[in-house]
This record gives structure tokens, C-alpha cells and sequence, in this order.
């Protein structure tokens, strides 16, 4: 499996599609890993060459100990595409990977030509709530935090009528490691990009899910407001809407870019 090591860790990707086809990269959410896109992979990889990796501590990349920051997890990023050969590719993140992708635009907009922003937030208190977070996962492991996680991120309806759908995700996030997750929960905590995002230049979609509890669609809202000339997709979804909506999504996507 395709691995490259980046400043204190080894990123674990995937790509999809024909080599000369324009780069196209997906950014998984907190405790997940670049399975959460399956759904999506084989409709965008006919026009594109779709890169999938692991979020540092997350899959199967390394969970190196301590707190993480977006600037770390930003640049994973960047020495990914220097990996590949990728000057400048479209950008599609779901929660933490919408995060991530406001940080590149910010800090490397030479990097990224057109941005997906979907179920994300630029800012997310307290910090109480990450620490405490942190505290669970450290004190009683993922097993505290997957089936409170999955109840968060799908309605109550979707988890009735897909119990497969959520315990294939609750496995997902079950398998992520303590340390990644602990890590990637301070770079959110620590994370304040509310004003900046105002100097996004790319073109830009932002999709909100309805019924998330974790990013509401009033966070997303104030994303397509902050950002000149972005567009606004609302689907009727949680959290991981590409999860729960993956045809909607994909076309969503795939309409835009």
C-alpha cells in the first residue's frame, strides 16, 4: 500500500483514475478514514484522478503522540502532493477535511483550484468540549466515543433504516487511533479561521447537511457568506453526508466542479 512519509509521520493514500486527469483531493472527517468516500470514488474517478489519504492519525497512517495543529495537518498535505507530482489540484473535505482545505486555501492558495467544503466549520467551542473529548478517548478509548459518535452524526430515521451503513461507520471510527484522535481534536479546538476565510479567493461550494448536529447548517451558512461568489448546497443529512446521501453528494460535487 502507498505510503509517504511527511514531517513526524507516514501518510497512507490512494489513487484513482487516469494519471493525466485533472487532481482531485479527498479529505476524510475526525475518526474516519479515505473509506468514508467508497460511495463517491467511482463516478469522480472517470473524470478525474482522485486522491484519497488518511488524515494523520486516522486509517492507516501513523498517530504520532501529542497535539496536533490545522498547520500540521495542512502541510501533511502539501508534502503529499510534492509526493505526487501535483502542482495544484480541486479539493473536496468533509468536516476536519473541509477544515484542512480552508487552512491550504489560506496558507498555500497557490496549491488548490476549486474547494468543497461539506458539514464544516471554521471555528468550533469550547475548548471544554474538545478536552473533554480528549479525556474519553484517553480514559476509556474509542469505545466510548463510536456509538455517541454515529448517534450524533446520522438521524434517527437513517440509523433505523441503515443499521449496516452505521455499524460499518461505527467500526470506522471504533478503529481510529486514540492518539490521532486526541491529537486532531486539539487542531480543531485550536482552530480559528472565521475572519480569515473572508480572503478566500477559489471558487468554492459549500454543502450543509439539514439535520447535522456536529457542524449545523448555520455554520455553513456563515462559510457561503464569508466567502465571495461561493455557492450553497443543502441536502437532507447529518454529519457525513456523503455517508448518508452519497448519490446527492457526488452530484452535488460533480455539478460544480
Amino acid at each position: 500500500m502507498p505510503f509517504v512519509t511527511v514531517e513526524g509521520a507516514r501518510l497512507h493514500y490512494a489513487v484513482d483514475g487516469a494519471l493525466g486527469a485533472p487532481p482531485l483531493i479527498l479529505s476524510n472527517s475526525l475518526s474516519s478514514d479515505l473509506t468514508m468516500w467508497d460511495r463517491q470514488v467511482g463516478q469522480w474517478s472517470r473524470r478525474f484522478r482522485v486522491i484519497r489519504y488518511d488524515q494523520r492519525g486516522h486509517g492507516q497512517s501513523s498517530a504520532p503522540e501529542g497535539e496536533y495543529s490545522m498547520a500540521m495537518l495542512g502541510k501533511d498535505v502539501l508534502a503529499l502532493m510534492d509526493h505526487l507530482a501535483i502542482e495544484r489540484a480541486d479539493w473536496c473535505g468533509i468536516s476536519m477535511g473541509g477544515m484542512t482545505g480552508m487552512w491550504l486555501a489560506l496558507n498555500a492558495p497557490s496549491r488548490l483550484d476549486r474547494l468543497v467544503l461539506a458539514n464544516t466549520s471554521p471555528y468550533m467551542p469550547p475548548a471544554e468540549l474538545w478536552d473533554g473529548r480528549i479525556a474519553t478517548a484517553k480514559a476509556g478509548g474509542m469505545e466510548a466515543l463510536a456509538t455517541p459518535t454515529v448517534e450524533r452524526w446520522f438521524p434517527p430515521e437513517f440509523r433505523a433504516q441503515n443499521p449496516e451503513t452505521v455499524e460499518r461507520t461505527r467500526q470506522m471510527v471504533l478503529a481510529t487511533p486514540v492518539n490521532g484522535y486526541a491529537g486532531c481534536c486539539a487542531a480543531i479546538r485550536d482552530m480559528n479561521l472565521r475572519d480569515e476565510i473572508a480572503d478566500i479567493a477559489h471558487e468554492t461550494l459549500v454543502i450543509v447537511g439539514e439535520r447535522d448536529l456536529s457542524t449545523p447548517p448555520a455554520e455553513g451558512e456563515r462559510i457561503h457568506s464569508t466567502i465571495a461568489g461561493s455557492r450553497l448546497v443543502r441536502l437532507d443529512a447529518g454529519h457525513v453526508s456523503n455517508i448518508e446521501r452519497p448519490d446527492d453528494f457526488a452530484s452535488a460535487v460533480d455539478r460544480f466542479l
